[in-house]
């Protein structure tokens, strides 16, 4: 292990930082302390009551971290090139955490004409086609890939008490990113989205797409919803990943979950010089608050939001929604140094969802946001700060892309 990463006996843990590790409520981990589950501990230095290493160690989701064989996991190598043909490409997150996994871009497709604009500005050499993906036909590709992916863009829909298949899919873009795979043939395919669709239908279009997936000829070695936060990303971030191998090579496929980071990264590391990067961030332009809502978020503290702020700003911030109920926690939502960010969305500024700087009265800024999801500084984005913004909340955490890339490298070198 990595002495310099590892977790000492002496570091802290927030309620919060446990809930978000255990998937419960904050509100769960305080209730803990009344049955001696977990008691909170008095930190000398700070007279805050975090929870300490040593009672966490206990628990498996803690143990993973304190256990990391991140660096191993780092150190794999691909036996040969292998190559990768990358759906829904947008801004390149995705594929910028496989090429740092090892695997070289044959393909990306996007029809977004600025995120196009990015990834050609990035990677000249990388072979982008600019289209709707209805328009482009793969089937030139057969047989010399060895991993699809794609983020495809789910759009609501229900079959449930339908016969369903492969054609049952068409005129979804799920249908386009089976049709690729079924041109294509590729030895593994890695499919990405957001957590909801597990529970969209209660589960039946998950199950629907999977079993359509199985119907092409490939088995599934992995469906799990992985936390962004436990993979190098300051970012409370959850994402969908399916993976799966061609059934000749099932036999032979084992595919082992990435290993968690060595601890976890909050947006003092995403903004400042220290593990994640080796300088402040840098400028950059950003949307700015109304003299009004900068006036008032300034009463927010550090990790409040709207709860935080006196009454009559309380009714005056959130109008008619005051008196409706439930937390609305994003709102008037400012983040912590401390902790990591909330799930950044396409524009920082959004009444439900907002991202407030942690100690300046503004919204973060399109280099914060790229930070908070690990692209490095060089990576630049094509388009207005609107685009930018888009292109970067929509993007897969490059560091979370690299870890799932590394698992993928060592499942082809065993087939």
């Amino acid at each position: 292990m990595n002495m310099l990463h590892a977790f000492s006996d002496k570091d802290w843990f927030s309620a919060e930082m446990v809930a978000d590790v255990m998937s419960v409520s904050k509100k769960n981990v305080e209730s803990w302390a009344k049955n001696g589950k977990l008691v909170p501990e008095l930190d000398p230095l700070t007279h805050k009551k975090p929870y300490s290493k040593q009672q966490l160690m206990g628990f498996s989701q803690f143990a993973s971290l304190f256990n990391s064989t991140w660096d191993d996991d780092m150190a794999v190598v691909p036996k040969r090139d292998y190559t990768l043909v990358e759906l829904f490409a947008g801004a390149g997150g995705l594929a910028l955490g496989l090429e740092q996994a090892g695997f070289k871009s044959v393909l990306l497709n996007e029809k977004d004409k600025y995120a196009c604009q990015t990834l050609r500005a990035n990677r000249p050499n990388w072979n982008v086609i600019e289209d709707d993906i209805t328009n482009v036909d793969f089937s030139h590709l057969k047989g010399q890939v060895d991993l699809l992916t794609g983020g495809f863009p789910c759009q609501p829909f229900s079959y449930a008490g339908k016969q369903l298949g492969f054609e049952d899919l068409r005129g979804t873009l799920v249908f386009e990113m089976a049709r690729a795979i079924k041109e294509i043939q590729p030895k593994v395919f890695l499919a990405e989205n957001v957590k909801g669709l597990t529970e969209n239908d209660n589960g039946r279009t998950l199950e629907t797409i999977i079993r359509v997936l199985e119907e092409l000829g490939y088995t599934i070695l992995e469906k799990d919803v992985y936390k962004a936060i436990f993979y190098k990303v300051p970012q409370k971030r959850e994402r969908l990943i399916i993976v799966g191998v061609r059934n000749d090579l099932a036999q032979k496929a084992k595919f082992v979950k990435p290993s968690p980071y060595y601890r976890l990264l909050t947006v003092k590391d995403a903004l400042q010089a220290g593990e994640l990067f080796d300088s402040p961030v840098p400028e950059s332009v950003g949307q700015a608050y109304p003299k009004r809502k900068a006036e008032i978020m300034a009463h927010v503290p550090e990790g409040g939001y709207w709860r935080d702020l006196p009454i009559e700003l309380q009714k005056e911030y959130m109008l008619g929604s005051f008196y409706l109920g439930g937390g609305k926690t994003g709102m008037a939502r400012r983040l912590s140094w401390n902790e990591p960010s909330l799930t950044l969305t396409c524009a920082p500024a959004q009444k439900q969802t907002e991202r407030c700087h942690p100690s300046e009265h503004r919204p973060l800024t399109t280099r914060e946001y790229a930070r908070i999801q690990t692209f490095p500084d060089n990576w630049q984005f094509a388009g207005s700060a609107t685009q930018v913004y888009k292109q970067i909340g929509n993007a897969v955490p490059v560091n979370l892309a690299l870890a799932v890339g590394k698992a993928i490298i060592k499942l082809l070198n065993g087939l």
